[in-house]
């Protein structure tokens, strides 16, 4: 907001001139004034008033001086101003484009996040039914071990009794104990 400025009020220049005084010449009367003396306070006049117009063109002239003064101080405040504005309104586009930029790096994170959590729930499922199949192959093994060892050992209780049998019966003949001797390749035959 520009106030108007007030100017200072600019003094009325007199119409009479020091030439005028000077020139001035008066009637002679019957006892009037000492005609020397009224010449030579015209003259002081003529001098003082000559100083008087001298100092007020020059206070104009400062005047003059001051008024551009406060004009360039004025616009420069004005541009300062517009400066001012310019860059609270540079510094409010850098603030929201940071703030635009730091949501997207937010949200881009957060959508990263949430593939490697999904990549990492499905990788630890994978691993957790990887880890039950081997459980149960482990199981089924223990199972077929058991069962391979229960049915060694029977072959190999039934073979001892053979032996023992055969050994008892002196009369049997040898090729029969050999039938039923054990063979350690029957474990692996079944």
């Amino acid at each position: 907001m520009d106030q108007e400025r007030t100017k200072a009020p600019v003094p009325r220049i007199p119409t009479l001139t020091p030439l005028d005084i000077h020139n001035k010449e008066f009637n002679r009367s019957f006892r009037g004034y000492n005609e020397e003396e009224v010449d030579e306070f015209l003259d002081l006049i003529v001098a003082e008033f000559e100083a008087l117009i001298r100092e007020n063109e020059e206070l104009r002239g400062v005047i003059g001086n001051l008024e551009m003064r406060v004009d360039q101080y004025k616009g420069m405040e004005d541009t300062l101003k517009n400066a001012i504005v310019l860059a609270q309104k540079a510094a409010d586009q850098i603030r929201d484009a940071a703030e635009r930029e730091a949501a997207a790096i937010t949200q881009e994170a957060r959508r990263q996040a949430e593939i490697i959590l999904g990549e990492a729930e499905h990788t630890r499922k994978n691993v957790w039914q990887e880890l039950e199949l081997q459980r149960q192959k482990v199981v089924r093994f223990k199972t077929e071990m058991r069962a391979f060892l229960q049915s060694a050992l029977e072959m190999f209780d039934e073979n001892l009794e053979t032996l023992t049998r055969s050994l008892l019966e002196d009369d049997e003949p040898k090729e029969e104990a050999e039938e039923h001797a054990f063979d350690p390749k029957d474990l692996f035959n079944t």
